[in-house]
């Protein structure tokens, strides 16, 4: 089925794709049985995006950051990471075999900016974009013809697809959600207060402070704590668990039962490898309407502006 947001011209032609191109089809099918949601390639994109920007070490998080050398590079570890992520076999002429057709991928970071090799001509192409600082991201199948690319004289000969021929490309995800880098999309104000911190430590409890409701990814925490051990600086014990607790401050992650808190106070749930911190206040349950959660015994809902501050409650076993 095709997805319901195409406009009717595209609609059109993508029809007209499916009856007489078999093998895009066969592919096309392939890879959505392999990622119906697209979750696992949106992953890819994040965490290729976040390799590349090596915030551990650098403490960048923002593309326009890169060297020229880093964004031409881009395209080979996205190519790589899915093969690894997806395990596709080796092509024979381009990078991939899906489901015993060769295909080739390419990426770019400005959408219809994909670079195609006149080697490609004739095959099926994967054509992914992503942007960072819209949060999307797409990827779809187009069988490149010569008549469908724009003129050029590079050196490699390497040519883009006609804008008006980009209706020809059968999208598997269309302006899909990337996973949100939180330190590019936060205010200025509170992305200076967090890095304004001198420790690791400061900087991670500052982030958990200030980007409260908001899913925030394992490398972010790298970037902000530039620490071999961050994980510990988020976990009880000293990290920001403990730290923030005075404060009201829930920090929970992936495992199931912080998880079901999340999804019963109505806020992002974590993902693998995510947590999302919250301010919560007790509440009585018989005088509350807002979404609250049982812990300790008591009820506890996210603090609205008018609550004091309380020291939040305990979260279950196997916290991280």
């Amino acid at each position: 089925m095709l997805p319901l947001d195409y406009s009717a011209a595209t609609n059109v032609a993508a029809a007209s794709i499916a009856a007489a191109d078999s093998e895009l089809m066969t592919v096309r099918e392939h890879l959505l049985c392999l990622d119906p949601s697209g979750s696992r390639f949106a992953s890819v994109l994040r965490d290729t995006i976040d390799q590349l920007l090596n915030g551990e070490v650098t403490g960048r998080y923002d593309w326009r950051t890169l060297f020229k050398t880093e964004k031409t590079h881009a395209g080979t570890v996205v190519e790589i990471n899915l093969q690894r992520e997806f395990k596709f076999d080796d092509g024979v002429d381009m990078d991939y075999q899906i489901a015993g057709i060769d295909v080739d991928c390419k990426y770019s970071q400005q959408f219809g900016g994909w670079m195609i090799p006149p080697e490609a001509r004739g095959h099926l192409c994967l054509l992914v974009w992503a942007d960072d600082y819209k949060s999307q991201w797409s990827a779809g199948l187009m069988r490149i013809e010569a008549a469908w690319l724009n003129g050029g004289n590079n050196r490699d000969m390497k040519l883009t697809v006609k804008a008006e021929h980009r209706n020809r490309i059968m999208w598997l995800w269309r302006d899909a959600e990337l996973p949100e880098n939180v330190l590019l999309h936060m205010d200025p104000a509170d992305r200076a207060a967090v890095f304004k911190q001198s420790s690791g430590q400061g900087r991670l409890n500052e982030l958990f402070r200030r980007a409260q409701k908001r899913r925030i990814g394992r490398n972010v925490v790298r970037t902000v704590a530039q620490q071999k051990d961050y994980m510990k600086r988020v976990r009880g014990n000293g990290g920001s668990r403990s730290a923030l607790r005075d404060e009201g401050i829930l920090i929970m992650g992936d495992y199931d039962s912080h998880r079901k808190i999340a999804a019963e106070l109505e806020i992002p749930v974590p993902r693998e490898g995510e947590f999302v911190s919250v301010r919560v206040a007790e509440v009585s349950a018989d005088q509350t309407t807002r979404p609250s959660v049982a812990l300790d015994g008591r009820r506890w809902a996210c603090a609205s502006a008018e609550d004091t501050y309380q020291t939040a409650p305990a979260l279950p076993a196997h916290t991280k």
